[in-house]
């Protein structure tokens, strides 16, 4: 087999059949990363080229484009660059991406207002949003549903919620506060208030105790520990709010890739 691979890199065009095997191989990995996936652009940087015959190879950038991570969390845009990687090259000529040993990669992430919004409708956010036990407002079971984000300059959201008390119409819940960051894997939903403007006045008793609830669930949900890629773990640096979109930078620090040995 070593002879084989040795011929295809020494060959007049060995170089560029090498690295086009391994674009191929690094986009199929990396595809098994999500669910759904628009489009994936792999680049490889290798100087000299020869070094991939060793597995070695300088770096790579991969561009992501229409994401889909746990069938339900849309990304609009993913990228990350990696340091030096050592490769196990006989892995690639059998179709998969093997390190042989763990690497970091600079990382950023680009998320839609509407992404956000279709996330809080997925399994995995409704069920810790339901038969809530909160007696100092309902001796019943509520819930929170209908939730709804608009994002503001300068980190901040305006949220928007129905709460589900059991015994009575929903009660509306109107919020402003600001995104942060904590310990860069919890994003942390700071300085809530209770934004009366924003609904009806005859609902503000009920609908203000409710805010502050809703505020502290929310802060201790997302975590980005729940949503870890296979293999690779995300840790956020800084967030910032542009427009309709929520932009985060950080890094990954990728162990292996899918269909992998660790």
């Amino acid at each position: 087999m070593f002879t084989g691979i040795t011929g295809i890199f020494n060959s007049p065009n060995g170089t560029d059949m090498g690295e086009q095997l391994l674009n191929k191989v690094a986009s199929q990995s990396i595809r098994h990363l999500f669910t759904r996936s628009e489009a994936i652009d792999i680049a490889i940087r290798c100087y000299p080229s020869s070094k991939l015959l060793q597995g070695s190879i300088d770096g790579f950038q991969m561009n992501g484009r229409g994401l889909v991570i746990r069938k339900d969390f849309y990304v609009e845009e993913m990228s990350f660059q990696t340091d030096a990687v050592a490769l196990d090259v006989g892995a690639i000529f059998s179709g998969q991406l093997r390190l042989k040993q763990p690497t970091q990669a600079v990382a950023q992430v680009t998320l839609s207002e509407a992404g956000i919004n279709e996330a809080f409708k997925s399994p995995l956010v409704t069920q810790r949003l339901v038969n809530l036990s909160l007696p100092e407002i309902s001796d019943r079971p509520l819930c929170f549903q209908d939730i709804r984000v608009e994002l503001l300059p300068n980190n901040q959201i305006h949220l928007f919620a129905q709460a589900d008390l059991g015994d009575s119409e929903p009660v509306p819940i109107a919020l402003s506060c600001t995104l942060e960051v904590e310990r860069r894997r919890r994003i942390a939903f700071a300085h809530c208030q209770f934004r009366g403007d924003l609904i009806p006045e005859t609902v503000h008793p009920q609908s203000e105790p409710l805010t502050q609830a809703l505020g502290e669930i929310l802060n201790n949900m997302v975590d980005l520990d729940r949503f870890d890629l296979d293999g690779v773990t995300l840790r956020i640096n800084r967030l910032e709010t542009q427009g309709k979109q929520l932009l985060f930078s950080g890094y990954a620090q990728i162990e292996h890739f899918p269909g992998s040995t660790r």
